[in-house]
């Protein structure tokens, strides 16, 4: 997976920025001299180098990429914070329609925002879009929730969003969160997930505790309950890590290994590429396997491999600089 940084932008956003990588990151950036990370945010929200700056000149970058990727958009910020203006975003979104080969993840706190630009017919019909459709259909559409509450505030927001797929980021898991209202199951008689007959309005969820210092624990009691709705869904899964807290004298600190997991667990899934998805074709899971030095996204029947191994991490970041 690719790392494009278009804009620095970020702030608190809810409990779960309360630790930001993002932040410790751009203090780190800036002092090493990295142009990108010279601007600097307010001290009461943001910090050292990491205020509001946008990058004009990255938005052809994936124009020059001639092999398919997959790409975060603003690994380290907010494409919807409310001082990236809508021209830039309307830009960001013209390189995502002029590229469909690519697939483009954008995953956002300010899920209002969102909502409202992506429904404005003005402003939708101010981006160059040689595909002709709307929503753009390698275009990922996501919002984090860390616990039942932001899971409230911004998931009703996210299915209000044209997207060709939505996914929700659990990351870093702050406590159990019952999505099932959204995914179309409800709890049984039987002590089980069904399907409730609603249909899912999720394509995907990324489940992840946190890591570094300070991390606050995810119990492994949330994370299964996300995988069995998911699961009761039909809806695609990815298991990242269980955190520091539950990895304690584990060789992987983060607790990314999905050996030392429990093997319900040791789930990873995700709808397919732009590039491998046909038409009016349902989403398949897919892992990544390594292609001239660097992790290439393919289709894969299940969370296991054909040799009953567990697929490789899906795609390392890497840079987006040309």
């Amino acid at each position: 997976m690719a790392n494009g940084v278009l804009a620095e932008a970020c702030g608190v956003g809810g409990p779960g920025c309360d630790n930001c990588y993002a932040l410790t990151m751009a203090k780190r950036l800036k002092a090493m001299g990295s142009e990108k990370y010279q601007t600097d945010g307010d001290p009461r929200t943001s910090g050292p180098g990491f205020g509001v700056a946008v990058h004009y000149n990255a938005l052809s970058i994936p124009l020059r990429w001639r092999k398919p990727r997959t790409v975060f958009v603003n690994s380290m910020s907010d494409l919807f914070h409310p001082k990236v203006d809508d021209h830039f975003i309307a830009g960001v979104f013209a390189t995502m329609a002029a590229t469909p080969q690519h697939t483009y993840l954008i995953l956002t706190k300010r899920a209002p925002r969102m909502r409202s630009l992506l429904n404005n017919p003005d402003w939708v019909s101010s981006i160059y879009n040689p595909q002709g459709m709307w929503p753009l259909p390698n275009v990922w559409l996501g919002v984090s929730a860390e616990d039942q509450e932001q899971a409230d505030r911004r998931i009703p927001e996210l299915v209000k969003t044209p997207a060709a797929v939505r996914f929700v980021s659990a990351e870093p898991l702050l406590g159990s969160v019952d999505l099932s209202k959204w995914l179309g199951v409800e709890w049984s008689d039987m002590g089980m997930w069904t399907v409730s007959g609603r249909g899912s309005l999720l394509d995907s969820v990324i489940v992840g505790g946190e890591s570094g210092p300070g991390a606050r624990p995810m119990r492994q009691e949330w994370a299964t309950s996300l995988v069995e709705q998911c699961q009761a869904a039909a809806t695609t899964v990815f298991v990242k890590q269980m955190g520091s807290v539950w990895a304690a004298g584990l060789r992987n600190p983060k607790g990314g290994d999905p050996l030392d997991w429990p093997e319900h667990l040791r789930v990873r899934e995700m709808p397919a590429p732009a590039d491998e998805a046909l038409p009016n074709e349902p989403h398949q899971s897919h892992d990544c396997e390594v292609d001239d030095g660097r992790q290439e996204c393919s289709p894969a029947a299940n969370a296991e491999s054909s040799n009953g191994s567990l697929p490789r991490e899906p795609c390392d970041l890497q840079s987006a600089q040309p």
